[in-house]
């Protein structure tokens, strides 16, 4: 299920979160990072969270997702990566992305 959440901060920035359910049943919070898509296809990038908010090791999980564009309102749909290569591709697209984005803060930093 995915949840939008404004920041209590004042800023109504949303926060996009993941509830996945595990194999064994119990249930996980997640933030979404982003979406990435890698060799055309969609992949997300989730940060599970203790009951706090918080997560203390950065460990981040990766699943394949595809939307109904005829029906946005259905959930879309999370998708394990079985394939060791695909999973390496997302993780290497990932890899790139944060690479972007401390280099978008570090040439923001400077203006």
């Amino acid at each position: 299920m995915l949840n939008k959440k404004n920041k209590p901060s004042g800023e109504p920035e949303e926060e996009m979160s993941v509830e996945l359910e595990l194999d064994d049943g119990s249930k996980v919070n997640c933030a979404v990072i982003t979406i990435l898509e890698v060799a055309g296809k969609n992949y997300i990038v989730l940060l599970p969270l203790d009951e706090a908010g918080e997560n203390a090791d950065g460990e981040v999980w990766f699943y394949g997702y595809s939307e109904n564009e005829e029906d946005p309102n259905e959930e879309p749909q999370l998708i394990y990566i079985e394939d060791d290569e695909e999973y390496e591709a997302v993780a290497d697209a990932f890899d790139e992305y944060l690479d972007n984005c401390e280099f978008d803060e570090l040439v923001d930093g400077q203006e």
